[in-house]
């Protein structure tokens, strides 16, 4: 369920934010969550924080309250091992408050990073799955219809049939992975990721051996492009496990290391 669902079948609504951090402690600050009388959206870390301030937050409304502070020790007291201390804000939420946190959730989907998945085969279709429960916008482009209507993933789905268009119009810090049906396909693709000279990450299917030949074809095709930047073979492993679902698990964790790195975060956003 979205925030906005959540906060329009429940009236009532505790919201419950981090606003202090002593130490080490499970989320951040501004880590929230909002709590009504029969369910929760969001996290502020799980464990027994969370079950205590789940609890807190229920209590109060049950007995109308509508403001409290709660300074917790993360420590071997509540069954946590975090050592620090954290400090939650928990204020009845106003309708202007609603409106507020809504807008909020909209601003941060409207500045997820774009992920562009060039392939709706076997693997691109088990990367858009994994990509659905994260915080990117993951669209999934090929010129074949039927490849497209195969995948089932809640993300947004593209009939391109210049997807080196679609690399063009993308915004800054995007991500591409090039998984298409054709090698020459992926040859273009991927040089027009490069080209941008801006992309978060650019990632080409394929074994050591198509790297080289890759650059090969720069060579001869894209002279004074800087292929270095290109991550070939994705999702690198010792792993032998071709299964594309295994492939795309690893392949996702290294795009949102790449995504979340704090150097690279700053730059994308600066």
């Amino acid at each position: 369920m979205s925030l906005d669902d959540f906060l329009v079948h429940h009236t009532a609504v505790m919201h419950v934010r981090q606003v202090a951090v002593r130490g080490s402690a499970p989320r951040e600050n501004g880590a929230e969550i909002f709590v009504s009388a029969s369910g929760f959206h969001g996290t502020i870390g799980g464990g027994q924080l969370e079950y205590m301030a789940i609890d807190k937050a229920r209590a109060m409304l049950r007995r109308g309250e509508t403001s409290t502070r709660m300074s917790v020790p993360l420590g071997p007291e509540i069954g946590q091992c975090c050592g620090g201390y954290v400090d939650l804000a928990l204020d009845l939420m106003r309708p202007e408050d609603k409106a507020a946190a809504q807008a909020a959730e909209h601003a941060r989907r409207d500045a997820h990073p774009h992920i562009y998945v060039l392939g709706a085969g076997h693997v691109g279709r088990a990367l858009a799955v994994l990509f659905q429960h994260l915080p990117v916008r993951c669209i999934l482009i090929d010129s074949r219809e039927a490849e497209l209507a195969r995948a089932d993933a809640t993300v947004e789905k593209r009939l391109s049939a210049l997807p080196e268009a679609e690399i063009r119009q993308a915004p800054k810090g995007s991500a591409f992975i090039v998984l298409t049906h054709d090698h020459a396909l992926d040859f273009l693709l991927t040089t027009e990721a490069l080209a941008r000279g801006d992309a978060a990450y650019v990632g080409l299917i394929g074994s050591a051996t198509k790297r080289a030949k890759y650059l090969s074809y720069c060579r001869q095709n894209a002279a004074g492009l800087s292929p270095a930047a290109l991550v070939c073979p994705i999702g690198a492993t010792r792993s032998t496990d071709k299964r594309p679902e295994v492939i795309a698990s690893f392949v996702v964790a290294e795009v949102m290391a790449r995504l979340t790195e704090p150097k690279l975060h700053t730059e994308i956003t600066a």
